[in-house]
C-alpha cells in the first residue's frame, strides 16, 4: 500500500512538472512571439530591440536564483565562485541574442525547429575536431532532423506570416540560429567543466562539483547581466536607451517582457525540480515535446499557417528527436543493468 502511495506521488509530481514546463515556456513563445510581431499603439511601431529581452530574463533570473539559494542553500560551500562563470557568461550572452534576433527574419516555428536541431553541430564536432564515431542510429537521427529543418527552410512559407515579419531574410534568421547552437554548445561544455569531478584525463577531482543548478544560474546571470549592460547602455544612444523609452511609450509592450522573463524563471525552477526527481532524460522529452506543442499553438492561435509539407518536415524532426531520446533510454537501461551485479 505504501508503495503504491509513493508511485502515485511520484506519477503526481511529473505531471506536476511536465504541466509548469509547458505552461510557462509555451506561454514565453507566445509572448516571444508577441513581442516580435505585433505594431504596438495608435502609432503602430514594432518593438525592434529583441535582444534587450535577454538583458531583462537576466535581471529577473538573477534576483530569482539570489533568493532561491538564500531560501533553500545549506549553506555547506563547495560550489563555484561567481567570477568562474565569466567566460560561458559571454557565449550565454551572445547565443541568445542571436536567437531571439532571429525572429525578425523567420517565423517562430521556423526558429524553433532550427533550434531544436543543436545535435547536428555537436556530431559535426564530434567526427571533424575529436574524431568521435557514432552509431548508424544516431547518424539517422541527424539526417532526419537535418532533413527535415532544411527542406522547412527551402519550402515556401505562406504570404500572412510572411507579412508579420520585421525583415523578412530566411538565410540570415537560419545562419543566426546555428550560431545561437554553436554559442550553445561552448556554453554547455564550460559549465560542464565547472562542475566536473575529474581533472584532466582523469587525474584527481577538480573544479566545484558541489555546484547546484541555482549556483550556475546565479553566475550565469550576473555575468550576462553586466555584459548585457554594457552593450545596451555603454555609451550614448545606444539600444536599451531605445528599448527603455519603446516601454516607456507602450506599457504593454512592458509588460510582456516582464511576463516572458516571468516565464523563463518558472520554467528554470521546474526544468531543475524534474532533473532532481526524474533525470536528464525525462527533462529532455518533456521539453522536446513542449517545443512541438509550441509549434501547434503558434500555427493555431497566432495565425502561422503551415502547409502539409511543412507540417510533414515538423513530424520527421521531432520523429528525428523521439529516437534519439529513446537511444538514450536504451543505452540507460543497459548501463543499470551493468550496474546491478556490482
Amino acid at each position: 500500500m505504501e508503495a503504491h502511495a509513493s508511485g502515485l506521488r511520484r506519477v503526481f509530481v511529473l505531471a506536476f512538472c511536465v504541466a509548469g514546463i509547458w505552461s510557462a515556456y509555451i506561454y514565453q513563445g507566445v509572448l516571444q512571439e508577441t513581442l516580435s510581431t505585433k505594431r504596438f499603439g495608435p502609432d503602430g511601431k514594432r518593438f525592434e530591440h529583441l535582444s534587450f529581452l535577454n538583458l531583462a530574463q537576466n535581471v529577473v533570473c538573477l534576483i530569482w536564483s539570489y533568493i532561491m539559494i538564500k531560501l533553500w542553500s545549506s549553506g555547506s560551500g563547495g560550489g563555484a565562485p561567481w567570477w568562474t562563470f565569466w567566460s560561458a557568461g559571454i557565449t550565454n550572452t551572445i547565443g541568445p541574442a542571436m536567437g531571439i534576433e532571429a525572429l525578425k527574419y523567420i517565423s517562430y516555428p521556423a526558429q524553433v525547429l532550427a533550434k531544436s536541431s543543436k545535435m547536428i553541430p555537436v556530431m559535426l564536432m564530434g567526427t571533424l575536431v575529436y574524431g568521435i564515431r557514432y552509431t548508424f542510429p544516431e547518424y539517422a537521427c541527424t539526417l532526419l532532423v537535418a532533413g527535415g529543418v532544411s527542406t522547412f527552410a527551402l519550402l515556401k512559407t505562406s504570404s500572412k506570416t510572411i507579412s508579420k515579419l520585421a525583415h523578412p531574410n530566411a538565410p540570415l534568421g537560419y545562419g543566426l540560429c546555428f550560431l545561437n547552437l554553436a554559442f550553445d554548445g561552448f556554453t554547455n561544455a564550460t559549465q560542464d567543466s565547472i562542475n566536473s569531478r575529474r581533472g584532466k584525463y582523469g587525474k584527481g577531482l577538480t573544479r566545484y562539483p558541489k555546484t547546484s543548478a541555482w549556483d550556475i544560474m546565479l553566475g550565469m546571470n550576473l555575468w550576462g547581466t553586466i555584459y548585457n549592460l554594457i552593450y545596451m547602455f555603454g555609451w550614448p544612444h545606444a539600444i536599451g536607451f531605445e528599448a527603455v523609452q519603446f516601454c516607456k511609450q507602450h506599457p504593454e509592450a512592458a509588460w510582456d517582457i516582464f511576463l516572458y522573463c516571468l516565464c523563463g524563471a518558472v520554467g528554470q525552477n521546474f526544468i531543475f525540480l524534474t532533473i532532481s526527481r526524474f533525470g536528464s532524460l525525462a527533462n529532455t522529452t518533456i521539453t522536446t515535446t513542449r517545443k512541438f506543442v509550441s509549434i501547434v499553438v503558434s500555427s493555431v492561435l497566432s495565425g502561422n499557417p503551415l502547409s502539409v509539407k511543412q507540417w510533414g518536415c515538423v513530424v520527421m524532426v521531432f520523429s528525428g528527436l523521439s529516437y534519439q531520446i529513446y537511444l538514450k533510454w536504451r543505452k540507460l537501461q543497459r548501463l543499470q543493468k551493468k550496474r546491478k551485479p556490482m
